[in-house]
């Protein structure tokens, strides 16, 4: 556990993910002076996009919990200054899942369609079906007592107990649900499709988890409150740096922490690449948390639990989230036909050139939906992803993983890597069969591509370094996951032995980017715990509050040859 030094003052975060930019926030809040260190030359980690001729590329953010209100993730949000002034999309399915057969499951968030519609699909099964929706109803509701906002190891006994006693209401449906695997649970449906399509509502098939996350998701995305913010992820990002430094944080990129340094059992600074060292009261690592321990920190401060974990159970299969296969397409006209999301389950045969793909199917959004104002107007952007893993990739690359050169004189970490002939020869035909397979579905695509680019989890690790090009991070419900809840209950987001010390963003949670803010505003608590201080934190005012926007995306006879922008809705919500 860290413990306090004299007159604690200074703080020194690594990385600029939304980890290290939500800790920063809540650290200015409470009186701390913080520096930022980031290797890359913008902001965002993980949560980024990046330019291709007139296109912008986003290859994060397909729904942000918290993005609308009625629970305690959207107040973080807004104090971090990520959501005001933006309108937020809503989309009313949030997923569809196409079988092998053409048939097709919308995955509607709102109980009522959801259950009409599955019922549509398999009489037989409705039973089961209103046992689902049964539960995405309580779930709804289940959503506005959630805590977020302060971890539960710095709660006091009170604390704790009004806490579960919001949740006896739903403690049903929360046993039931944690109880069973999605797995087994979709298993019981008569319809193949069904049994198939329950395991991807979520985009991809995530074997580890039970049925609550699912009812987690759809319950946000029904309360409006799941949906995707203008500007996309490099503007989410960008929106809280921006926050950051108006509470007057600095920030420096393209500058690679190589060492975290320790004094008598104490974090004093970190050393960087070009051998400058920069000394810090308090030092806050938001990034890749195995680069964290093993090189930043040479394996030092590991208890046994803490090496098992970063040592042998991390390189255990399903510990942490895998990386994607990611392809763009900016395509020259519209394609009204192309839903926002649409997951397709693939034969053998349609997935064999697919290098390292984990489960039979690929994700394909038309993001133009759900951010226009990244692309030229009359146009679109295609983001097809499969779950992917890295050894296959690796297996094929010559080069580093990682290369650090001068560029104009200036020191850079994320240039472009030479991986050889047959990564490249492995990424065209992944490529050309994701083209194969869209050109099936939407005749003359292939002739509108204006720009294209892809990305493999090597990508990832050259861009954020982070294990095994995860973007995610620990996977919650298994080992990992839950032996890091456990050891953040026992010592707080330190490490036993060492002071001064912090882990922050996702690598010290489980989940995804409400997660890793939410880790920020966490580590604060702590920090400030062990400072004898009172947590503050307050809501950003410099802009006015989001606007809601609600899309329909469900097949109905009024859609019919109709753009999706004529049908939309504006929803008024208040905070």
């Amino acid at each position: 556990m860290s413990r306090p030094g004299p007159n604690r003052e200074t703080m020194i975060i690594i990385g600029a993910g939304l980890g290290g930019l939500s800790t920063g926030c809540y650290a200015q809040m409470n009186g701390y002076r913080t520096q930022i260190f980031e290797m890359h030359e913008i902001p965002g980690g993980c949560c980024t996009a990046w330019e291709r001729g007139d296109f912008t590329l986003d290859c994060c953010i397909s729904w942000l919990l918290g993005n609308g209100p009625g629970n305690q993730m959207h107040q973080i949000w807004l104090e971090l200054g990520a959501l005001q002034g933006k309108q937020m999309r809503h989309f009313d399915v949030f997923n569809i899942v196409r079988g092998r057969d053409g048939r097709a499951v919308y995955f509607y968030s709102d109980p009522d369609r959801l259950q009409a519609h599955l019922l549509d699909i398999s009489p037989a099964d409705a039973k089961l079906i209103k046992d689902f929706c049964a539960g995405l109803r309580a779930f709804k509701k289940c959503l506005a007592v959630y805590p977020f906002l302060k971890p539960v190891g710095l709660m006091g006994r009170m604390e704790r107990l009004r806490m579960m006693a919001s949740f006896v209401p739903y403690f049903n449906v929360i046993r039931k649900s944690m109880a069973v695997l999605m797995t087994e649970y979709s298993a019981r449906f008569k319809d193949p499709l069904l049994r198939e399509a329950f395991n991807f509502i979520l985009y991809e098939k995530h074997a580890a988890f039970p049925v609550l996350p699912f009812y987690f998701q759809l319950a946000s995305h029904a309360n409006l409150s799941a949906g995707v913010p203008e500007g996309g992820s490099l503007g989410l990002s960008t929106s809280i740096e921006q926050r950051y430094l108006r509470l007057g944080g600095q920030v420096t990129y393209n500058a690679k922490v190589e060492e975290v340094l320790v004094e008598d059992d104490k974090a004093v600074g970190v050393r960087l690449s070009d051998g400058s060292e920069h000394r810090a009261d308090i030092v806050v690592s938001a990034c890749d948390g195995h680069t964290t321990m093993t090189k930043f920190l040479k394996g030092r401060y590991l208890n046994d639990a803490y090496r098992k974990l970063y040592t042998t159970t991390i390189k255990e299969p399903g510990m942490v989230f895998p990386g994607y296969f990611c392809l763009f397409l900016g395509l020259r006209r519209p394609f009204p036909e192309g839903d926002p999301c649409t997951t397709y389950l693939l034969t053998e045969e349609e997935a064999a050139d697919l290098t390292g793909i984990r489960h039979p199917s690929i994700n394909v959004q038309f993001r133009s939906s759900h951010y226009p104002e990244l692309s030229p107007e009359g146009s679109t952007v295609v983001y097809a992803t499969y779950f992917c893993d890295i050894a296959p990739w690796r297996a094929l690359a010559e080069g580093p993983e990682q290369s650090s050169r001068k560029h104009k004189g200036e020191e850079i970490h994320t240039m472009p890597v030479r991986r050889g002939r047959e990564y490249s020869a492995a990424k065209r035909r992944a490529r050309l069969a994701l083209m194969r397979f869209l050109e099936k579905r939407f005749p003359g695509i292939s002739d509108e591509v204006a720009v294209r680019d892809v990305s493999t989890p090597l990508t990832q690790v050259r861009y954020t370094g982070n294990y095994d090009g995860t973007v995610l991070g620990w996977q919650p419900f298994v080992e990992s996951g839950e032996t890091l809840e456990e050891l953040v209950k026992k010592h707080g987001p330190g490490l036993p032995g060492l002071e001064n010390f912090y882990q922050s963003g996702v690598w010290a949670t489980t989940g995804g980017l409400i997660r890793a803010a939410a880790a920020g505003r966490h580590v604060m608590q702590f920090v400030c715990r062990d400072d004898g201080k009172e947590f503050t934190a307050s809501i950003d005012d410099t802009a006015p509050l989001p606007t809601h926007l609600v899309v329909p995306v469900g097949p109905r006879p009024d859609r019919a040859g109709v753009p999706a922008e004529s049908s939309r809705q504006t929803v008024s919500t208040g905070r």
